[in-house]
């Protein structure tokens, strides 16, 4: 069993069901602190739903560039739990396959982008550059207090950031099988959207449409997936 499967069993296990739980689970940081890595909680949020993210660098012996491995550990709800073949928070193996809540979005990426930094530091512990990874706990919501309040943490700080590589899960036929491409301050501008946020994990959360204050889960008086019976109907904004 290699380092990588070990700890991705132990984030699946981890009940990091957001908004309910924000805590980074602890095996995140544990391997990269022994494996020499400056291991930093940057916190933020309201007490009764604070968010830890896990801020780790490693920094060589020679000068070069800041590469910064990103991920998230906090997950959608499960839905019905009955509809599950295994428990969600139980890592079960199935036919030659890993299952769990948060399998592929994304606590393996987590795990073997952990992994495979330490296996690069145990390597060279004078590489060239420095060597970071950020693992927040607020992806799967609002998103306000995760990698946007680092990254805020850092600007103040001075600290650059060359390049990110964001595990996040992005495929066309088979896992790994794209990797996408994105730049920065080429172009910025700014996009003012009315209304009330919505999410399409969480259906309850019912975008409204500014002009007439009226629910947009339903588009032309129909709620959309009304009539299928797995899974209730998601919004459409206006």
């Amino acid at each position: 069993m290699t380092a990588a499967l070990r700890l991705t069993e132990a984030l699946i296990a981890c009940r990091s069901r957001h908004p309910r739980r924000r805590r980074l689970p602890g095996a995140a940081g544990a391997g990269l602190a022994r494996a020499g890595f400056d291991c930093e909680s940057i916190d933020a949020g309201p007490a009764e739903a604070r968010v830890s993210n896990l801020w780790a660098v490693h920094r060589g012996g020679r000068p070069g560039p800041t590469v910064v491995l990103a991920g998230h550990t906090d997950v959608v709800p499960t839905g019905p739990l009955e509809r599950w073949a295994s428990d969600p928070f139980v890592p079960t193996h199935r036919d030659g396959r890993l299952y769990g809540r948060g399998a592929a979005d994304m606590k393996t990426a987590v795990a073997c982008m952990a992994a495979a930094a330490q296996q690069f530091v145990a390597a060279d512990p004078g590489h060239a550059g420095t060597v970071a990874l950020l693992f927040t706990s607020d992806e799967e919501g609002p998103a306000l207090h995760g990698t946007r309040h680092v990254v805020d943490v850092l600007q103040r700080r001075g600290v650059r950031l060359d390049a990110c590589i964001v595990g996040e899960p992005t495929s066309v036929e088979r896992l790994g099988d794209t990797v996408k491409n994105g730049r920065r301050g080429t172009l910025s501008g700014r996009l003012a959207v009315k209304g009330v946020q919505g999410h399409i994990a969480y259906p309850s959360w019912r975008a409204t449409d500014p002009r007439t204050g009226a629910g947009a889960g339903r588009a032309r008086g129909h709620a959309l997936g009304r009539g299928q019976r797995l899974l209730p109907a998601h919004g459409l904004a206006g």
